[in-house]
């Protein structure tokens, strides 16, 4: 048995029994307890969850999966996965069959259409993997059985509960990836409550099987998270000398201007405004370091997944499919 799965059995059985090898997680004391939770702060049905939850397995592929995530790669293994010739055309066709809806929300939420499409590419490969597992036995399965994160994945858990009964889905039926994330454009259930859209105006919000509620909410999500019309998302540049490693950080927010980085021996060949603020970034490219600034719509980018390579293979294949579409 693999550590991290033994050390989880550690974490989440305190007292039941097990039966021919499956987990009955409704009787272990932690979802006992995570029942009586939902029960006192949400008014949930007691028995209804317990019904819910012993349906739910605790899946070791997850386990696995989320210890060895694609985000640890170097950028020169990274890109290849999602900036691809079959992922541009995938792209193509999907702006081509929905570009009524595309024009729509970008003029709606004032995000440029090709943002929206990688996103989408990005996620799922414009709906067709958008994942496997019962989202409530991912949820389940971090939430109970992976110690790291159980916090963050217990309060998902919560959150889907919640979304599960604002929209009357039956909570052991919605599928999604392995850590939880839901549809086309992959929202967790938090993200789902607060940006979800009906698009279509046809009473749901189905991020599952309708892209036009997809689309419209990827937009309002880069929207309400302040994306910025008409500003530059990321610029290549160039570095000299040692200073530039002192605006090296951790963080993507966006610290520095135009002259700072001038000032640190970092030049900037686009034409951008002198007033926006912006984030050094060094990537692992094949022949050696690349450097790219990261601007505030690039950090809006992070939002979605709070990681640099996410971000800049989000706008590079955004740029590819825009480019070729022309």
């Amino acid at each position: 048995m693999p550590k991290l799965f033994f050390t989880a059995l550690i974490f989440l059985f305190s007292a039941p029994p097990l039966l021919a090898g499956e987990f009955e997680l409704d009787k272990t004391i932690t979802v006992q307890n995570f029942v009586n939770e939902m029960v006192k702060e949400h008014g949930f049905d007691e028995q209804q969850l317990k019904q819910v939850f012993s349906k739910v397995k605790i899946h070791k592929s997850i386990l696995k999966a989320i210890s060895r995530p694609a985000e640890s790669k170097p950028w020169y293994d990274y890109r290849p996965i999602f900036v691809t010739d079959r992922r541009i055309r995938g792209g193509l066709k999907f702006w081509d069959k929905y570009a009524g809806l595309l024009k729509r929300a970008s003029e709606t939420y004032g995000v440029p259409e090709e943002i929206i499409v990688a996103i989408i590419g990005v996620e799922t490969r414009y709906g067709k993997h958008a994942g496997r597992y019962p989202v409530v036995d991912a949820l389940s399965t971090l939430a109970f059985a992976y110690p790291p994160r159980s916090k963050f994945f217990r309060k998902e858990l919560k959150e889907f509960l919640l979304m599960a009964r604002d929209e009357k889905l039956d909570p052991n039926e919605p599928v999604g990836s392995y850590a939880g994330a839901m549809g086309m454009p992959q929202f967790m259930p938090s993200s789902f409550r607060m940006y979800a859209v009906d698009f279509d105006g046809d009473g749901k919000r189905d991020i599952w099987n309708n892209p036009a509620d997809a689309i419209g909410s990827v937009g309002n999500y880069f929207k309400r998270h302040h994306w910025k019309t008409g500003q530059p998302i990321a610029s290549v540049v160039q570095v000299s000398g040692n200073d530039y490693h002192e605006l090296l950080g951790k963080s993507l927010k966006p610290a520095y201007n135009h002259e700072e980085f001038t000032a640190r021996g970092i030049r900037i060949s686009d034409d951008v405004p002198a007033d926006i603020k912006g984030v050094l970034l060094e990537l692992e490219g094949e022949d050696g370091p690349e450097y790219w600034i990261g601007w505030h719509n690039f950090y809006v980018i992070s939002r979605y997944n709070h990681s640099a390579l996410y971000s800049m293979a989000t706008y590079q294949l955004s740029q590819e499919i825009k480019r070729r579409r022309k």
